[in-house]
């Protein structure tokens, strides 16, 4: 009888020791050159960073960290851009907690983050509702002098949009235009979705949406942003991504029936729907219908 019984457990453990051996990065026991070549998928850092873009843009993004401990355990340094393609791929699944481990690792290899990254990371507290842990990146900011651009606050203002936190939308909207700056369409959109979600919603919804600002939202002001975008084009982020708004799923798709520049307006359909309010929908039918947007 004991001696089943070993075998068995014998028997167990090799099936335990196998299936670990063939877990990505856990390679336990030394192989031939020509084996391990065989085993592994990417062999520099620039192979693996095109494995961490082929993820992201799979939305197989829960296998970001994995690829990341096989780097280590091959002994591939991350350089910046890695890092970079990390927390874009974690903001697009809403993987915070993973978001922030990438970003210390970074800090423990002596790679500081820049202000791009940083509006990653707000524009990922927006996505998981944590608009605290969003006001807490703009202060390490500012602890670390890494200057906020415009992106930085409209990240900032659609991540407290997202948890109904009008206040600070509009302490955020006051620092904007105390800095000179204008406020444009993801702005306005930002302002929509705060009203949208804020508990109770205020009586005068339909005006505030409808009047206000759908109406401002057609004078938006041009607000430069190009060399800020340049980064997020090439790492294939839109501003509807960045800034987590409704319409950011549609921008991919082709057949011209989103027309950007009705971003408040997309924004402001969408938050009438969601909260069925027949008399919104109705108005802004009527707007796009009689060319009004």
């Amino acid at each position: 009888m004991k001696f089943l019984r070993s075998l068995i457990v014998q028997s167990r453990h090799a099936a335990l020791v196998g299936s670990l051996n063939g877990v990505s990065g856990l390679r336990f026991f030394a192989v031939s050159t020509e084996e391990y070549a065989k085993r592994n998928y990417a062999n520099n850092v620039s192979e693996y960073n095109t494995v961490l873009g082929s993820l992201t843009a799979q939305r197989r993004n829960f296998l970001l960290r994995d690829v990341y401990h096989d780097m280590m355990l091959d002994g591939v340094k991350p350089t910046r851009d890695t890092f970079h393609s990390l927390v874009v791929g974690t903001m697009k699944g809403a993987r915070m907690q993973d978001a922030f481990f990438f970003v210390d690792q970074m800090k423990t290899m002596g790679l500081l983050p820049d202000v791009t990254l940083y509006n990653f990371l707000i524009s990922t507290c927006g996505k998981c509702k944590n608009s605290n842990k969003a006001i807490q990146i703009l202060e390490e900011m500012k602890c670390m002098e890494v200057k906020p651009n415009v992106q930085t606050y409209i990240c900032l203002l659609n991540a407290c949009a997202a948890g109904g936190r009008i206040d600070r939308v509009y302490a955020i909207v006051r620092d904007m235009i105390a800095a000179g700056l204008g406020l444009n369409k993801f702005c306005y959109a930002g302002l929509i979705v705060a009203h949208k979600n804020k508990t109770p919603l205020a009586d005068d919804f339909s005006a505030k949406v409808v009047i206000e600002f759908v109406e401002k939202s057609k004078m938006w002001s041009s607000v430069e942003t190009n060399s800020a975008n340049a980064e997020n084009v090439m790492m294939g982020v839109t501003d509807e991504e960045l800034y987590n708004l409704p319409t950011a799923e549609y921008i991919h798709r082709r057949g011209g029936f989103l027309n950007l520049p009705f971003t408040a307006y997309h924004t402001a359909f969408h938050a009438a729907a969601d909260l069925k309010n027949v008399e919104v929908l109705s108005v802004m039918s009527c707007m796009l219908k009689f060319g009004c947007c």
